[in-house]
């Protein structure tokens, strides 16, 4: 199991290898039934893009070098805005790959591996964070189905819930809802598009 160490902040970081999950969870409003989003406590971040055989693949780095968000654009300014709202940064500036883009480097070569000791931070209620921490350990080549990855979570009804944690990812690649498939093994969706997923998938296949 993940070792939890808790902070004074209110919030608690869990570890699963190098990832690194925050659970906070939404104010509320003062009035029945409405629900106001908690306003951002995340500095600044930087933002880097490397070519991949499908397209730029652009990183949203917060300043301990943690990935915020990732997917296949060449700008961020598709990424800002998918990060829980308490981890949005108030600020982007360009920044050197270093040993994340070495990372996604080695990874487009066929060291699969070389993604697991990326640190992510993602932010949302328990199983959300759980979800994503069992979706961060489902190797490369041996993709699951929706309702197989529901099972691996410990809730095998939940799979409504399992399939909106691939939804509200915000770390393509690095946490790979793109090995999600569902019960008949097509594909489903995805957020950068399915020849994006049919590639990883085809790659992991080659590679693993």
């Amino acid at each position: 199991m993940p070792a939890t160490t808790s902070r004074t902040d209110g919030t608690a970081a869990t570890r699963a290898g190098a990832d690194t999950t925050t659970r906070r969870w939404a104010a509320t409003d003062a009035r029945p039934g409405r629900r106001r989003q908690p306003a951002s406590t995340a500095g600044p971040a930087t933002t880097f893009t490397v070519p991949t055989p499908v397209g730029p693949f652009t990183v949203l780095r917060d300043a301990d070098g943690a990935v915020l968000a990732s997917g296949w654009t060449d700008t961020a300014d598709a990424l800002v805005g998918l990060p829980h709202p308490t981890l949005r940064p108030g600020a982007v500036t360009p920044g050197e790959p270093g040993a994340v883009g070495a990372a996604i480097r080695a990874y487009l070569a066929g060291e699969l591996a070389a993604l697991d000791t990326v640190p992510v931070r993602q932010a949302s209620g328990d199983f959300l964070v759980h979800a994503w921490e069992v979706l961060r350990r489902v190797p490369p080549g041996e993709p699951l189905t929706y309702t197989a990855y529901a099972v691996r979570a410990g809730r095998p009804d939940a799979v409504r819930a399992v399939a909106n944690a691939c939804a509200r990812n915000a770390a393509a690649l690095f946490v790979p809802c793109h090995r999600i498939l569902r019960t008949d093994g097509s594909l489903a969706g995805f957020r950068w598009g399915l020849p994006v997923k049919r590639w990883l998938l085809d790659h992991e296949a080659s590679a693993a």
